[in-house]
């Protein structure tokens, strides 16, 4: 398999020679925050290994440097924005929502700015929905409330077509665009769309999943939240069964095909003892299977705490083959699956137990932002406004290496970050469940499936980056 050569350079919109509104120090010393400069940026690869000489100094290693540049792209007095929030619900998108609008309008002094309603269906004139006037005044509280101000759908992105005749309709010249991986592809085709067309319009991503399933960025917002939450039910799980004879408790969280939450709130709770996520295969039967060490642990220690991942175990389910709106893959219900294997397996054994079972999903993806994730939200907002004032486009905005950065669209969506198996992080989890490294009869097995698995996502992003390349150069 080619290893996969990345590519950082953002694409701009043109010569910025328009002075910003922000007044900011150009030089230290004079205790105020500084104009970014366009030659300031971060390295992706910061680990350094003795034996390797190789220490890359170009764009396939260096991220550009987010934040208010001197020189800017738009006048603002000419600026229309757009703001849209599409997928699923996840903590923060009031908070980015409030940061843009309060960025655009007390920085630059912009004063049209235009929520579309219910993602990329806001777009469509037969859908019926009407553009929300966006000031400080009506975004002032909205991040003191769960769900999106201006609501949100799935699907609708591949009309790229219609979606620019609107924003050309509506004469936004600076379109914000709040969503997870699909999202983002859709926005990238909507920016390539506008490019073909000869129109100047920035379109900028701030990158929205909760399953922290964005490549290179160090977390995505709503992430902390969403673990505050499930940390809170994992608890909650534990008091269920630790105060029963043989209580189990079973908690399932999101994480579709990453499994940082459960991962992360089994270290944060200290209450899990086993934690199933996609990345690692387990057996449900057999002498090392998952139910055997259930068995175990009940006669050890008379309770227990499982935590999986909405997209652990899909190999012991029958598929449904179908997909949702926005293009994925619809999961059989591991929870309620395990919830009954377990059940008859100890009924079998003639085994008493009181197993309790959660599903705090939604309520996890509708709450309200504690306050590191509220802060992490307005930051992106505010760089999301620089980047594009700036006329950066085909963005999205990250963090890395705990320094904002502008990550291209193409690269942030080339293919999924997972959870490691062989990362320090999952050895914490391992540390913290004290479950066993692998529970399989064959680890054989195991090896397979998971160098399949990073084969097949390999293969995906590379074909991706060939599709992007072909592209670019048939622009030059």
């Amino acid at each position: 398999m080619a290893k996969i050569k990345y590519d950082f350079s953002v694409e701009s919109l043109g010569e910025c020679k328009i002075h910003s509104p922000i007044e900011l120090s150009r030089k230290h010393g004079e205790f105020r925050a500084m104009y970014v400069k366009e030659t300031s940026f971060v390295r992706n690869q910061v680990n350094v290994f003795a034996d390797d000489k190789a220490d890359a100094n170009d764009m396939s290693n260096l991220m550009e440097k987010a934040g208010p540049r001197e020189l800017i792209y738009f006048n603002p007095a000419h600026v229309t924005a757009g703001i849209c929030t599409c997928g699923g619900l996840c903590p923060g998108l009031n908070d980015v929502i409030r940061a843009i609008v309060r960025c655009l309008w007390n920085r630059y002094g912009v004063r049209r700015i235009r929520g579309i309603q219910f993602g990329y269906r806001g777009f469509f004139t037969e859908e019926g929905y009407d553009t929300v006037e966006l000031n400080p005044d009506n975004v002032d509280t909205i991040h003191k409330i769960g769900g999106s101000f201006l609501g949100t759908s799935r699907g609708g992105g591949n009309r790229t077509s219609d979606i620019v005749d609107s924003i050309e309709r509506l004469n936004i010249n600076v379109m914000f665009i709040i969503g997870g991986d699909g999202t983002q592809r859709g926005a990238l085709d909507i920016a390539n769309e506008i490019e073909k067309r000869g129109l100047k319009i920035a379109v900028v991503g701030v990158p929205k999943t909760v399953d922290n399933d964005l490549q290179f960025i160090d977390r995505s917002f709503g992430f902390e939240t969403a673990v505050q939450k499930a940390t809170t039910a994992i608890n909650s799980c534990h008091m269920e069964a630790h105060s029963q004879v043989n209580g189990i408790g079973l908690v399932k969280l999101m994480g579709r095909e990453s499994g940082f939450i459960a991962t992360a709130a089994a270290i944060a709770s200290h209450e899990a003892n086993f934690c199933l996520i996609p990345e690692v295969p387990f057996d449900l039967d057999g002498p090392n299977g998952f139910l055997a060490h259930l068995e175990d642990r009940l006669i050890r220690r008379h309770h227990a705490v499982i935590v999986v991942a909405e997209g652990a175990g899909q190999d012991l389910l029958t598929s449904t083959n179908q997909t949702d709106a926005s293009g994925n893959k619809k999961l059989a219900d591991i929870g309620v699956y395990l919830r009954d294997k377990i059940t008859e397996y100890f009924a079998a054994k003639k085994m008493h137990i009181n197993l309790k079972y959660i599903d705090p999903s939604y309520e996890v993806r509708a709450a309200v932002t504690t306050a590191n994730d509220s802060i992490y939200c307005e930051r992106l907002g505010n760089n999301a406004v620089h980047a594009a004032m700036a006329g950066k486009t085909k963005i999205v905005i990250g963090l890395v290496h705990d320094k904002y950065v502008h990550i291209p669209i193409t690269m942030a969506t080339l293919k999924r970050n997972i959870v490691d198996p062989e990362s320090s992080l999952w050895r914490d989890c391992l540390d913290a469940t004290l479950q066993p490294v692998y529970m399989v009869n064959n680890i054989n097995t195991v090896t397979e499936k998971l160098k399949t698995a990073a084969e097949a996502a390999d293969k995906a992003a590379l074909e991706r980056l060939e599709k992007v390349t072909e592209m670019m150069k048939g622009k030059k």
